[in-house]
């Protein structure tokens, strides 16, 4: 399997605190079942802002650590995007970079609590220039759970979705993952990743997501999944079925005269 979205670099972020806890994280997701890995630490986030030459150093000493310590295990580079206005000239320049290093493909993040009013007009851009945004668990931005149309906008218009094995399993709570089952179900996920972060609240989770997607949503769409994930490392299309809105259900009114 490979997981496009993780913190495994060593001190650049939230994820793992030193090399050895990235040692670590390997031995986990290689028993996961896991053979690539691609390190997305933060990058244009308020509290994180991982620059390229950072995650490069970092993704060396990591392949380098495993090399040593024999664990079949690849890391690749790449970042997970804080979406800003300027992102396709940090592309340009070579500052932001897509997932692999090389590809096509950009992880992007929007704010937990908001979707930017430019989007819309960014998301073409990338296109025009080649990329195509895919967008890191959006089964947890407030205004994709409270409005999930605008995501399917945003997937019709040739955007991807990414959630995470967490979110599968219920471990964000219960309403993240009843809407994750939701995304699956109208085809607006594409792609399954950890977004792990250490070996705790926040680790991989591979094995039990996928158990869970193959007994609730069959066979095909797991294949799909991991699927998408060796077409997107391999910077070909993945397999996309046409998304459907999101019926949200309405709030029963209450009234006390009958």
């Amino acid at each position: 399997m490979i997981d496009i979205h993780s913190h495994i670099l060593p001190g650049l972020d939230d994820g793992a605190s030193s090399l050895t806890h990235s040692v670590e994280m390997a031995r986990t997701a290689v028993e996961e079942g896991i053979t690539t890995i691609i390190a997305t630490p933060h990058h244009a986030n308020p509290y994180f802002d991982t620059t390229l030459e950072q995650m490069l150093a970092g993704v060396e000493s990591v392949n380098e650590a495993l090399q040593a310590e024999k664990i079949p295990l690849v890391v690749k580079p790449g970042q997970e995007i804080r979406l800003f206005g300027e992102l396709i000239d940090h592309l340009a320049l070579g500052r932001s970079v897509p997932l692999t290093g090389e590809g096509r493909y950009v992880l992007v993040e929007f704010p937990t609590n908001s979707v930017p009013a430019y989007s819309e007009r960014l998301f073409y851009d990338l296109a025009v220039q080649g990329y195509t945004p895919v967008i890191a668990h959006p089964e947890r931005n407030s205004v994709f759970l409270d409005k999930p149309h605008k995501l399917f906008e945003f997937v019709r218009n040739g955007a991807l979705s990414q959630i995470t094995t967490s979110s599968v399993t219920g471990h964000f709570g219960k309403t993240i993952q009843a809407f994750t089952n939701q995304l699956m179900e109208a085809n607006l996920a594409h792609i399954l990743a950890s977004d792990a972060h250490n070996l705790q609240a926040r680790t991989f989770r591979m094995k039990a997501a996928s158990d869970l997607i193959e007994e609730e949503h069959g066979t095909d769409l797991l294949y799909q999944f991991q699927e998408n994930a060796e077409l997107l490392v391999r910077n070909q299309n993945l397999i996309i079925h046409p998304p459907e809105p999101i019926q949200k259900k309405k709030k029963k009114r209450f009234s006390f005269f009958r």
